[in-house]
């Protein structure tokens, strides 16, 4: 069946700080090209948590957030997502569009639309990173985007991986342009026999 995130040690979870240090790289040039601006990434903290434990990371459990998911396939299985909340997301606007975009203000469609596309391009570029490192072909779906309270976005991935895993690997990264400042963040988890394949490959099984 193969091992989780709950059988990690300090040196798996090195090279998984490393990688996300490379991830945040690519991501922050994906996001500049994409803003036309450019942005500035902090190094990203990475730790393994319990799924309950996330929301308390983001505001807590009736926190009103974005989700964006997106699955993988191919020779790695199981789930990306990114998440930001509310505040951020209108600064991540603010960005966009260059003017402040008041926080008390609806998201419009084409707002919402973009922020999809931003968690996408982001969660493409670590997995990207991830591709490159091991050799293996991560296939993303099309994004999900979700606003709902932390624990509702978090409640069906927690069903669904929970099964296998009780703990995920949770990257925090803070963007900073034109001294608008975003913390957004990521949520990886592979199924079992695709986090054997990715220790494998990385040469720390």
């Amino acid at each position: 069946m193969g091992v989780s995130f709950n059988d990690m040690n300090q040196v798996h979870l090195d090279v998984f700080r490393e990688l996300a240090s490379i991830g945040a790289g690519n991501a922050v040039t994906a996001l500049s090209k994409m803003l036309g601006k450019r942005i500035y990434m902090n190094v990203p903290l990475v730790n393994l948590l319990d799924f309950k434990d996330i929301s308390n990371f983001i505001g807590g459990p009736e926190n009103i957030i974005f989700g964006i998911l997106v699955s993988l396939s191919h020779d790695v299985n199981g789930i990306m997502m990114f998440l930001i909340d509310t505040n951020c997301a209108h600064s991540l606007i603010n960005m966009m569009i260059g003017e402040q975009h008041s926080q008390d203000a609806e998201f419009s469609e084409l707002e919402q639309s973009a922020l999809q596309e931003i968690g996408n391009i982001l969660c493409s570029s670590y997995l990207g990173s991830l591709s490159s490192m091991t050799g293996q072909k991560i296939l993303p779906s099309p994004p999900h985007l979700a606003m709902d309270m932390a624990n509702a976005i978090l409640s069906v991935p927690a069903i669904e991986f929970g099964k296998v895993s009780d703990k995920v690997l949770f990257i925090e990264s803070t963007f900073t342009a034109e001294q608008e400042n975003v913390s957004g963040y990521f949520v990886l988890v592979p199924d079992p026999p695709s986090f054997t394949k990715i220790l494998t490959s990385l040469g720390v099984s």
